[in-house]
């Protein structure tokens, strides 16, 4: 197979962001100069026009996951309305305290978005306690390990449904069925699920969910924020105060263009979501195999059924991760989620499941999506392999390996 250099950058870093689908920047355009009211205004037709056009983009969102056009809350992206949804419903649902147990409990998980991570923290500042669930090897949060972490002043949880670095599943539709029956408010960060998988927000449970425009092939800086209005009606505290936009949970004068895109968006998603499934999971479970069968010391991280279909997270023995990205600088890819890439740490979603420090320090995560096509999946398994066998090549350890030394019993000698 032909490993000339491609004619364009090959983007396989669809978990970072997607490229706004042609037909949705078709839904936008008349948004920007023709139709350009403000939705807030009420008292004449430029208005009546974006707050229609809102509207009808509220009813594509809440089509795509089964909810109601008024329980959609249009956000800035996934990362404002994790915040609303936690924030909001700790502050909303916090308990007077008895000087032991605090303002309530929360519970997350260590491999959550630092989205999810960081506004749980403040509120910890804030004197709610917070429990952090250690993920097991595989990834998946169960809700066997959230019944076990529940506790009588519990008010808050917290689980992501699938992992924005190695693609796992966690068991979200149990989980919140488990704080149904406990009368616990139950949020999921959804932004890598929502438009690639199937919801159903009252078969799964859910109360509040969070998902972006940009992962699903719409635009940057918009997102939504579901809100269950009935059994029960969930209540948030705002977090931004101005004008009482969104039926008093977050002001604002509304990104008619950007909701436009969101909303087409989702109705080309629900379309079209099952081809591209299985479109993209057999290019993965192609790359896998071929990358795990022609080099030695491959790692598929995480669950290896239980993820999403159109993304991988590889380790690979003897590379420093920064080094193959560079060796395969032709392509777009990460060696984690694109909100930590400035790090030089290894990622901490990797750390949480036990993998250790070099291995860690060696993965890629390689995202495909609608746009990929056969022949770039199969110029970069071959990218890939020329990459990681060049740095193997310079690699003393991996000489060690190959002579049948056990690297890990290895006493190194300080000076």
């Amino acid at each position: 197979m032909s490993t000339s250099p491609a004619p364009t950058p090959i983007y396989l870093d669809n978990a970072a962001t997607t490229r706004t689908d042609p037909r949705v920047v078709e839904a936008m355009l008349p948004y920007f100069c023709e139709k350009y009211g403000n939705a807030s205004s009420r008292n004449h037709r430029f208005g009546w026009e974006a707050e229609e056009a809102v509207d009808e983009a509220r009813e594509q969102a809440a089509t795509l996951i089964g909810a109601t056009g008024k329980e959609i809350v249009w956000t800035s992206g996934a990362t404002e309305s994790n915040n609303l949804a936690i924030k909001g419903a700790a502050r909303m649902y916090a308990r007077a305290g008895d000087g032991q147990s605090g303002r309530g409990h929360i519970i997350t998980a260590a491999h959550e978005h630092k989205a999810v991570l960081d506004p749980c923290k403040r509120l910890q500042r804030e004197g709610f306690d917070l429990t952090i669930l250690d993920p097991p090897a595989d990834g998946v949060i169960t809700a066997e390990a959230v019944k076990a972490a529940l506790r009588p002043d519990t008010i808050l949880v917290s689980i992501m449904w699938a992992n924005n670095e190695i693609g796992t599943i966690n068991e979200v539709p149990e989980i919140g069925a488990l704080c149904h029956e406990r009368e616990i408010v139950f949020h999921t960060d959804a932004t890598q699920w929502v438009g690639k998988m199937p919801v159903d927000v009252e078969r799964d449970h859910i109360d509040l969910m969070s998902w972006s425009g940009h992962k699903i092939y719409g635009p940057k800086g918009v997102g939504a924020l579901y809100v269950r209005r009935r059994r029960p009606r969930v209540r948030l505290e705002a977090i931004l105060d101005g004008g009482g936009h969104e039926r008093g949970m977050r002001s604002g004068t509304l990104n008619v263009t950007g909701i436009v895109g969101f909303g087409k968006a989702c109705e080309l998603c629900l379309a079209e979501m099952e081809g591209d499934r299985e479109r993209l999971r057999a290019w993965r479970d192609r790359m896998e195999r071929e990358l795990s069968a022609r080099l030695e010391v491959v790692q598929v991280n995480g669950h290896k059924t239980r993820r999403l279909p159109h993304l991988t997270n590889m380790s690979f023995g003897f590379v420093e991760g920064e080094s193959l990205l560079m060796g395969i600088n032709e392509i777009a890819c990460s060696s984690g989620s694109a909100c930590t890439s400035a790090s030089l740490e290894p990622s901490y979603v990797l750390k949480s499941l036990g993998v250790g420090d070099e291995l860690a320090h060696s993965s890629l995560r390689l995202s495909l999506g609608r746009f990929t096509e056969a022949s770039e999946v199969d110029y970069a398994i071959e990218r890939i392999i020329a990459a990681v066998e060049h740095l193997r090549q310079m690699s003393p350890l991996y000489d060690l390996y190959k002579e049948g030394v056990d690297i890990s019993k290895i006493e190194w000698q300080k000076h």
